[in-house]
């Protein structure tokens, strides 16, 4: 079964998999650089309630008669490293299909603790912001891909070219701590999958 991840800036994405559409964490206009979101989709997950990745407005809802080909679980966590005392909770949601799972982390704030790791299980993807500041930065962000022993790493929550929130960091950062795993910078916005998911690093571009 193909699976196709589209990156529409910051930690949103669409997942579609036997023509069946999940949006996470669509993000409202008062993002720095990002235009106005306009998605489509059958069904809307949100981390969490902030402004940036909970504005279900975005995206219009399609009927279908398709059923959804997608296992939803979720894991809960905390948007800071202090139990969710400053920001709150945290959920990640992880989508199973076709044999593959893929992990979309939201703002998640810290390592995550063994029994979170065996609750989430491996990742053939891991969505994982990766910008610090709201979230866990760089080196945390390695050590979480290496707990879910990922395969398809794709940076999310970054600044870059003046696009996404001044105090986070861009991905360059991530990708300094790399090591042996591949770094792939993909000129679309969009990644496919079909088969075993790769060992690599994804930066997918933003599509303006």
């Amino acid at each position: 079964m193909k699976i196709t991840i589209q990156w529409h800036g910051h930690s949103c994405f669409s997942v579609t998999a036997d023509g069946y559409t999940v949006v996470l964490d669509p993000y409202d206009d008062s993002l720095e650089g990002y235009a106005p979101l306009s998605l489509t989709g059958n069904a809307v997950l949100c981390s969490h309630g902030h402004h940036d990745h909970a504005w279900v407005q975005a995206v219009e809802l399609e009927k279908t008669d398709l059923p959804c080909p997608f296992t939803v679980e979720k894991v809960l966590t905390a948007h800071d490293d202090c139990g969710g005392t400053k920001r709150g909770e945290n959920i990640i949601h992880v989508l199973s299909v076709d044999g593959k799972r893929i992990v979309h982390c939201g703002d998640l704030g810290h390592a995550l603790s063994p029994a979170q790791v065996n609750a989430i299980g491996d990742a053939d993807v891991l969505l994982l912001p990766v910008g610090g500041f709201y979230t866990i930065d760089a080196a945390v962000a390695r050590t979480v891909s290496m707990q879910l022993s990922a395969k398809t790493i794709i940076p999310m929550h970054y600044r870059f070219d003046g696009y996404g929130i001044a105090v986070i960091a861009q991905v360059d950062d991530f990708l300094a701590l790399a090591g042996e795993t591949p770094v792939n910078r993909v000129e679309q916005n969009t990644l496919v999958l079909d088969g075993d998911a790769p060992k690599q690093i994804a930066v997918l571009s933003y599509n303006r």
